[in-house]
């Protein structure tokens, strides 16, 4: 098994019981509705261990993993057929649920690169013998960055505040430069880059 290295990420996702749709989120065509009437929080609760730490994940036909060059999401569009990829290994490092208003639960998920939230909730759903649909996400943290320390508010647009954002920002990176394959015009060769 192979785990991406990435940094962690976390996400709030808020998800629909009842409803699935073709892009396992709420832009999609419904493909499918079933009663949740049936689900309790301590239902949902309990599914929930069954998604954390080393899971296999199908990734979602609408993404932008590749066939032939081309993102999935672009040939789906274009009318052409295409099969779902292979259960791959992901990693999530922790999952809790915030809220529970059927048919609307919210998640924190703390996860690996390569994770796709929207076939999270879909198989939760699965699991609870209903069917359900990403409604809403918001990253709240990518590898040292954190929507509540980081993000810059728009009355801060100014060149002064985004100068001594991205000054505080780059203290948090590391100090190793890092290196960059480059295409060049001889197929076969690669040129490497440190920046």
């Amino acid at each position: 098994l192979s785990i991406s290295l990435l940094p962690s990420q976390k996400y709030t996702a808020i998800g629909m019981l009842g409803k699935a749709t073709d892009t396992l989120d709420a832009t999609g065509k419904v493909t499918e509705e079933k009663p949740y009437d049936q689900v309790t929080k301590g239902d949902l609760e309990n599914v929930l261990q069954k998604f954390t730490g080393h899971i296999m994940q199908v990734p979602p036909l609408y993404s932008a993993l590749k066939k032939d060059g081309e993102r999935l999401s672009t040939l789906i569009k274009r009318g052409e057929a295409v099969e779902a990829k292979p259960a791959r290994p992901v990693r999530v490092y922790s999952l809790s649920l915030q809220q529970f208003q059927p048919p609307l639960f919210t998640l924190d998920v703390e996860c690996g690169g390569g994770f796709y939230v929207r076939s999270l909730v879909s198989d939760i759903g699965k699991e609870l013998s209903t069917c359900a649909t990403m409604q809403e996400l918001t990253r709240t943290k990518q590898g040292p960055f954190t929507l509540e320390e980081h993000a810059l508010h728009e009355d801060k647009w100014t060149i002064d505040e985004i100068a001594r954002s991205l000054e505080h920002c780059t203290a948090l990176l590391p100090r190793e430069p890092s290196r960059k394959k480059l295409k060049t015009e001889h197929p076969g060769e690669t040129a490497v880059i440190c920046e």
